[in-house]
């Protein structure tokens, strides 16, 4: 293996590490972090989410090589536009996810010196009122997000995969099969997804970390806390999706 192979590998890792850090990656994952119990499930949703990211590259690059395919502008910015929605739909289910119980969540109604007030209340186990029992088929639903992530991160990377940078990924890729081969270019790809499937595998753990622990000590917070990633989540989507539809 020459200098200059050894130069653009390594560049392709570090480009792939700094990928899995831009803020919509960040924004999506969070948002299906927010729903585990651990860090090390949290540690397969990123992971998961590289290995969708890596898979999507490697198809595309696959193509920009053999037929060597530009890929269109209009096609790049609707891409973008999609996951936009996407991370719309992602912070949308969590959020229904979050307030559909009534018994846990619901729009609480008081009065202070004749004005009426209404806001979201979380209930716990110490409320002041009583708070209906789920019944145990409620409960295992409520609490699926405790098992494994399941393909939803998977199906996130790809899309993350075709969208936004990936893009500049593929010209640089275009660059290294002109000046070098396919197999070069190849290889530059593979190495760019396994720095992206390891950053973002540790940003995840990363993120998690606040989560996990503060649910753990203080039960009550976690219905807030994932009412609030979720509102997030639909604001950065709603805020991306203006950025990116105004280039369509």
């Amino acid at each position: 293996m020459n200098g200059s192979l050894i130069v653009v590998l390594g560049l392709g890792f570090l480009l792939g590490l700094k990928h899995s850090t831009e803020a919509d990656h960040l924004v999506a994952v969070t948002t299906i972090v927010s729903e585990q119990r651990s860090i090390w499930r949290s540690g397969i949703v990123g992971a998961l989410w590289g290995v969708g990211h890596t898979a999507s590259l490697l198809l595309a690059g696959a193509l920009v090589i053999v037929l060597e395919m530009k890929v269109p502008e209009t096609v790049a910015h609707l891409l973008e536009f999609s996951v936009a929605l996407m991370i719309i739909f992602l912070g949308g289910r969590v959020l229904y996810f979050t307030l559909r119980h009534r018994q846990r969540v619901h729009v609480h109604t008081h009065a202070h010196d004749g004005i009426v007030h209404r806001h979201l209340h979380f209930h716990d186990p110490h409320d002041a009122h009583a708070v209906v029992e789920e019944s145990g088929e409620k409960h295992r639903r409520q609490h699926h997000r405790g098992g494994l992530p399941g393909l939803r991160p998977l199906i996130v990377g790809m899309i993350h995969g075709l969208a936004g940078s990936a893009v500049l990924t593929l010209l640089v890729l275009t660059e290294v099969v002109r000046h070098g081969s396919r197999a070069r270019g190849m290889a530059y790809l593979l190495v760019f997804g396994v720095g992206s499937i390891g950053g973002m595998l540790l940003m995840s753990m990363l993120i998690s970390l606040p989560i996990v622990l503060t649910t753990r000590r203080f039960e009550r917070v976690e219905a807030p806390l994932r009412f609030v990633v979720s509102i997030s989540s639909i604001a950065f989507g709603l805020y991306y999706a203006w950025i990116t539809g105004r280039e369509i």
